[in-house]
């Protein structure tokens, strides 16, 4: 890890534990996913622009903006929005941020997103745990790192106890929760009906832009991590809407309460 990596991380952790606060669980919310920022009690709210390291974010539906405070009886960092690899082609863009959270003493990532569903069971509006991925991509934010803590090991990428309480969570909850492989493709165009049939072949029961990335650098961190996609369409091919980035927002807009009651639950629920 490099100095110009530590050093803005030291700073922002600094940053985060003002007032005595210690976050131990950090959030990052992904299209649908932004409502659960409005649910954390007592919040300090940090732009991403004032904490070195953090990214800039330019999609619709992604904030920009750090929020610390409580969700249930945990101290959490709610990152409002990431910055995707095909905004600027590098899986590492949000290094610095979860670089900051782990200096923090952060020890979970919760990780959101809005994904394509590759599984006719599956259908738009519905939520998935993630229990494994595909980089499709074949891309590493962990490139230029040095030492041997960059071979991360992934069998575990996310994490099977936290697994198992997110789910009973859910069934308290009353919330349907599927759960399967999510598949990391670069975007930031839809894939196409071929794709979509290679996917599905290879295992996979959604498909999205993002996740894969932050979840190598959580890991590498040493930080657990737990995964949801709210899945917003069928993949290209499985039925005849047209695709958009438009359509993807107003799906999980109407989504948004179902998915933000499944986190509220989740978070509270956990025993990191």
């Amino acid at each position: 890890m490099s100095a110009s990596v530590d050093v803005p991380a030291a700073h922002c952790a600094a940053l985060l534990r003002a007032g005595g606060r210690r976050p131990r669980i950090g959030v990052l919310l992904g299209s649908g996913w932004a409502p659960l920022a409005q649910r954390v009690a007592d919040p300090r709210r940090l732009p991403y622009a004032s904490l070195p390291g953090f990214p800039d974010t330019g999609i619709a539906g992604h904030a920009g903006e750090l929020v610390l405070g409580r969700i249930g009886p945990h101290e959490v960092a709610v990152l409002c929005g990431r910055r995707h690899a095909y905004e600027g082609d590098d899986p590492a863009a949000m290094k610095g941020a979860i670089a900051a959270l782990a200096a923090a003493g952060v020890e979970v990532l919760v990780q959101t997103n809005a994904a394509g569903s590759l599984d006719e069971t599956i259908r738009p509006g519905q939520l998935m745990l993630v229990s494994d991925h595909l980089n499709l991509v074949q891309r590493s934010p962990l490139v230029g790192e040095t030492g041997a803590a960059r071979f991360v090991d992934l069998r575990d990428a996310y994490d099977p106890a936290l697994r198992a309480q997110a789910r009973e969570a859910a069934r308290r909850a009353g919330i349907a929760l599927h759960e399967g492989v999510y598949a990391w493709v670069l975007g930031p165009q839809f894939e196409t009906p071929a794709e979509i049939r290679m996917l599905q072949r290879l295992g996979a029961q959604a498909v999205g832009m993002s996740t894969v990335p932050e979840t190598i650098l959580a890991r590498h961190r040493g930080l657990r991590v737990l995964a949801f996609s709210l899945l917003t369409n069928m993949g290209c091919g499985l039925q005849a809407e047209a695709l958009s980035h438009a359509h993807t927002l107003g799906v999980a807009g109407a989504a948004a309460p179902r998915a933000v009651a499944l986190l509220e639950a989740v978070i509270t629920a956990l025993e990191p």
